[in-house]
Formats: C-alpha cells, sequence, structure tokens
C-alpha cells in the first residue's frame, strides 16, 4: 500500500511537470512565412504565422496548442479574479429556446446577427449570442427569498453571433469565447454594489493580462439597461472610438458622449425667410462656399427608412443637425427607440415621392409622411441655412420653433476631437480602442418581462435586480498581441505567454550543446517553469525567426560556449543579449518569470 500511495504521488508530480514542457520535435506547430492574403491586422497575421489559430470559415477559427494554451491563461485569469469577487461559476449550453427570447421581447431585437435554427420537431432555438434569458429562468425557478440574494454567477462558453462581416480575425468573428456573469440584488443599492465589485474585478482582470486599457461610459445596446461601461484597450486599429478629458476625467465611447449644444447671441433677431437660387449645390461645403457663410450656419440633412422587428418598412427618418457637425447613428437610434437592424440610409427617389424630401435639398420646412428628429441644438441657433426642398434651392434665415418644428429633440450629434467637453468645456481628446469588456446595470428589465421576483421580508413580491458582464476572451487574446508586437512577432507579457522559457538548441547533433540544453530544461521545470525547448533538426536562422514570431518572454540560446557552460539570454521585448553561466541563466530567469507571473 506504502509503496502505491508513493507511486500515484510520483504519477501527479510528473504529471505536472509535463504540463510546463514541451520539445518542439513533438509539438503540433506549423509557422508561415508569408502574410496570409485575408489577415490585415498584426493580431490576426501573427496569430495566423505562428499557428496558433486556424481557419475554418469566414469569421470561424480552431485554436492550435500555443494559441489553446494563451486562452486558457486567459481564462484562469478571469477565473481567478470572479472567483475571488465571489462570483459562482456554471456552464449554461449554448442552444436556447426562443420561448425565453420571446418572454423577454428580444427574439428580434439581436436581428439578422442571431443564429436560428429548428430540431426535427420545428421547435425554434437560437446559438446563444448572450444569456440574460437563461441566467433569468434559472434564477426565477429557483430564488423566492430575499435571503437567497445577492448572488452572481458567470460562465466561460462560446458565443455565436453571424456578423454580416466577420474581419480582423478574433477581432470581429462568428464564433468567439466570451465570460459573461450575470448579479441579481435586492435592490438597485444591491445593484450598485454588485456593479462596482464586478468593474473593480475587470481592472485587475485586465491589468493582469498585460493591457493598457480604459473604462468608459457606452451605450447599452441590444443588452439594455440604464448605466454601462466599456473597457477599452487602446489601439489605433480598435473598431471603438473613444473621447476623454484630462482636465475632469470624463471618458465615454463617441457612441455614448455627450455633447455641449452651441447657442447664437441672445440679442440675435429672427430674419425673415428668404429663398435662394443654389444651383448644383448637393453638399453642405458646397452651399456654404456658393453663399459665402461658415458651414456652422447650415443644416444638414439625412434620410432614412425604418423597418419593424420583423424586417418590413415601417416608415421614413430624416434628421437634421448643423451642418459641420457629424449624426451619432447610436444616438439617432436610441431616439428613435429602434435597434441597428432596424434603419437604413434611405433611396432618395423613394423618400422623395412619400415625405416631399429632395435628395440634396431637403430641409425641414414641409415634409410630410415622416419622423423627423431634430438634434437638440438647431432650437438654440437663429437664422441658418437650409434645403428648400425643391432642386437647386436653398433657403435663408431658418428658425426653429418659428419655420419648423420636430417630432423628437435629441442629442444626435458626435462629439469630435477638440470639442469642448460637455463637463467641464476643456479641448476634448479621441483615441481608438478594443473592446474587450462590458458592464451594465439591467435593472429589473428581464425581471420585469420574465417574471423573475423574490418574497422581501414582509412576503411582498418585488423584483430582483439585475446586472451583466461581459469579457471577451478571444478578442482579448487578440487585444494583447495588438499591444504587443514587434516587426519579427509577439512579445507575450509573461501571465498569458504559452510557454515562459524558449531554450533554443544551436546544433541538435553536438552532444554537448544537448546536454546543457536538457540539463538547463531539467532545472526549470523541476522549478515549476513552463519551458519550450527548440531541439529540432533546423538552420539556426529559422529558429531564431520561430522564436521571435512565437514571442515566448525569455530566450535562452544554447550554442558553441556550451563547453563552458556559457549561454545567450535574451529577453523578447528586449534588443540586448547576454552571456552568462548556465547557472546564473537559470536563477535569472527563475526570478524573472516569478516576478512578472
Amino acid at each position: 500500500m506504502e509503496e502505491t500511495k508513493k507511486y500515484d504521488k510520483q504519477s501527479i508530480h510528473e504529471s505536472r511537470k509535463r504540463d510546463y514542457t514541451m520539445r518542439l520535435s513533438k509539438m503540433h506547430l506549423k509557422t508561415l512565412r508569408e502574410v496570409p492574403n485575408e489577415a490585415e491586422l498584426a493580431s490576426h497575421i501573427l496569430l495566423l504565422r505562428g499557428g496558433m489559430i486556424r481557419k475554418l470559415a469566414s469569421g470561424i477559427y480552431g485554436y492550435m496548442p500555443l494559441g489553446w494554451r494563451s486562452i486558457r491563461k486567459i481564462e484562469n485569469i478571469i477565473r481567478e479574479e470572479m472567483d475571488k469577487s465571489g462570483s459562482q461559476e456554471v456552464l449554461m449550453s449554448a442552444i436556447q429556446p426562443a420561448e425565453l427570447w420571446q418572454e423577454s421581447k428580444r427574439w428580434f431585437v439581436y436581428g439578422p446577427e442571431m443564429w436560428r435554427v429548428k430540431d426535427r420537431h420545428e421547435r425554434e432555438f437560437c446559438l446563444g449570442p448572450t444569456h440574460e434569458e437563461i441566467f433569468t429562468d434559472i434564477v426565477r425557478n429557483e430564488i423566492s427569498s430575499h435571503r437567497q440574494l445577492p448572488v452572481n454567477l458567470y460562465q466561460i462558453q462560446t458565443k455565436y453571433r453571424d456578423e454580416a462581416r466577420p474581419r480582423f480575425g478574433l477581432m470581429r468573428s462568428r464564433e468567439f469565447i466570451m465570460k459573461d456573469a450575470y448579479s441579481f440584488d435586492k435592490d438597485e443599492e444591491g445593484l450598485d454594489e454588485s456593479y462596482k465589485k464586478m468593474y473593480e474585478t475587470y481592472e485587475r482582470i485586465f491589468t493582469r493580462c498585460g493591457l493598457t486599457f480604459r473604462a468608459v461610459e457606452a451605450d447599452t445596446g441590444a443588452i439594455g439597461g440604464s448605466n454601462s461601461h466599456e473597457f477599452t484597450a487602446i489601439s489605433e486599429v480598435g473598431e471603438s472610438e473613444i473621447t476623454y478629458c484630462n482636465a475632469c476625467k470624463m471618458a465615454a465611447t463617441t457612441e455614448k458622449a455627450e455633447v455641449a449644444d452651441e447657442c447664437s447671441e441672445e440679442d440675435v433677431k429672427e430674419i425673415p425667410l428668404e429663398k435662394i437660387y443654389t444651383p448644383n449645390t448637393k453638399t453642405i461645403a458646397e452651399v456654404a462656399q456658393y453663399l459665402d457663410i461658415d458651414e456652422k450656419k447650415t443644416i444638414k440633412a439625412l434620410l432614412f427608412v425604418t423597418h419593424n422587428d420583423q424586417g418590413e418598412k415601417s416608415g421614413y427618418a430624416i434628421a437634421f443637425i448643423r451642418g459641420d457637425r457629424e449624426l451619432n447613428e447610436v444616438k439617432l437610434i436610441n431616439a428613435l427607440g429602434i435597434h441597428e437592424h432596424q434603419i437604413e440610409f434611405a433611396d432618395e427617389a423613394e423618400i422623395a415621392d412619400a415625405t416631399g424630401a429632395v435628395g440634396g435639398f431637403t430641409g425641414p420646412i414641409g415634409l410630410v409622411n415622416c419622423t423627423v428628429v431634430i438634434d437638440s441644438e438647431l432650437t438654440k441657433l437663429k437664422n441658418l441655412c437650409a434645403g428648400a426642398n425643391e432642386k437647386n434651392y436653398h433657403i435663408k434665415n431658418v428658425n426653429y420653433g418659428r419655420d419648423y418644428k420636430g417630432d423628437i429633440i435629441a442629442d444626435i450629434k458626435t462629439l469630435k476631437a477638440n470639442d469642448p467637453c460637455p463637463k467641464c468645456g476643456a479641448p476634448v481628446k479621441h483615441a481608438r480602442g478594443i473592446e474587450v469588456g462590458q458592464v451594465f446595470k439591467l435593472g429589473t428589465k428581464y425581471s420585469d418581462s420574465m417574471g423573475a421576483v423574490y418574497k422581501d421580508e414582509n412576503q411582498k413580491d418585488k423584483p430582483i435586480v439585475m446586472g451583466s458582464y461581459g469579457i471577451g476572451v478571444s478578442r482579448t487574446l487578440a487585444a494583447i498581441i495588438e499591444q504587443n508586437h514587434d516587426e519579427n512577432g509577439i512579445i507575450w507579457p509573461m501571465p498569458v505567454a504559452p510557454y515562459e522559457v524558449m531554450i533554443t538548441v544551436v546544433k541538435v547533433k553536438d552532444d554537448v550543446q544537448m546536454e546543457l540544453a536538457e540539463k538547463m530544461y531539467d532545472e526549470l521545470v523541476e522549478a515549476g517553469i513552463e519551458v519550450l525547448l527548440d531541439d529540432r533538426d533546423e538552420r539556426v536562422g529559422v529558429k531564431f525567426k520561430d522564436a521571435d514570431l512565437l514571442g515566448v518572454p525569455i530566450r535562452i540560446t544554447v550554442g558553441k560556449g556550451a563547453t563552458n557552460k556559457l549561454v545567450e539570454y535574451k529577453l523578447r521585448r528586449d534588443v540586448e543579449k547576454v552571456e552568462l553561466h548556465m547557472e546564473e541563466a537559470i536563477e535569472k530567469a527563475k526570478k524573472t518569470v516569478l516576478k512578472e507571473r
């Protein structure tokens, strides 16, 4: 019996050691020298070239050994921090019944992005893009008393969104790995506490992943709720655009950021309307130049057709903003109370027949059969120039209230770089980034529609107050590479690197070099370091190129100095390399790994 116990312990020890080790000669790895045709971003190029992912179809990828190790590292960081926060891990099915989404009124909200399927009995399901309905269903069936709250549940699971234009590798794919969590509280005060806890947890997660990021106010989109923050990894190639103020710390996505309205001077008097012949002046720039006026004195029109949940045309909407401004489509969508897939730019001829608008000469006076959305700023400005809804004509001295009115008045403009901050007036700055996580205060949005209630201290039914918290695991992997690479390959931060040390043997047929490499390999593994040994019978140039491409943080090269137990030690992120005695190199590697893990 004693021998069996000893054997079992030894087996466990060896098993753990094997997880730290790998010989490249035995690894399933194929690196590419050429840049794949479809790859544009560095993360996409390097993941494919490094043999870390493989494309199966447009927007669908498989993970190879090295890529999967880094994904697991990110997941483990997430698990550790989520568990530390008191959240409990579960795993739900990715296949979700339509009835739950119909209950929440979201079955059509996701539009064509939702992957809908039917089973052999014609029952409808979807491949889950998110899981609010599923978790709400679980809690409404299993929690009945205030004593059971609060609770926070999370999972790490594959999600599906049928993107119209999947691109940039893992950045915008149709199948992706996501961590989603859901908090359930008795009241708004409890939600505030859960939200704060998740916000701080996310800060720790992304810091440990080695990301430079910023948390900014964000639109809630199809998830819904009253408040949201997006965690954005700063990157020039990111699809998310954020705006921020260094003076007052205001920070938001451009979709969310408010814009301060400008006003005309109080003593400016309204001037009578004047119709002007403006031939061939369809753009704001052309009109302003022809009339010799500032673009700020013009009104820009944007024409849209809207659709209902079933995709059928439901009407027309015409948005008006100051001529030098840019329309914020997310704000417009929110003002109209619809969703992104329910609006598109209108055909000029079609909308002209229905509303009286004239492409290039559309103004707010005299329109019919459409929803007129006026940017709030226009209500405070005097004597502007707008289209006359007649070809080659504009009208000067247009004033809100006297000459036209809107069905909806809202801030629908975009805050641009150097515009005054809506909080303090200082010039704002812009940056691009990659959305890696987002947190939402859902309130009772799903509890109300799905009947998720608990009994309070007085045995009265109260709606459960919810929060939702997502992290794009696979997108985080791509964001890490976007922030950590050079022209030669990836530069992994230690905590998410597939391996921590790479030992490269210059000549594997040289017994002295191999013996020294094996000895260092064994000592580092024994110390709990994750080691990749390049023992391939390849040209040294190929090995060095692969080492740079794969981006393992520490590289030890065993070459001709092996006879004197000397090796070359180099950090992937540094240019300099030093010659060290093998024992010194081992100790240096240990200290560096333990410090940066």
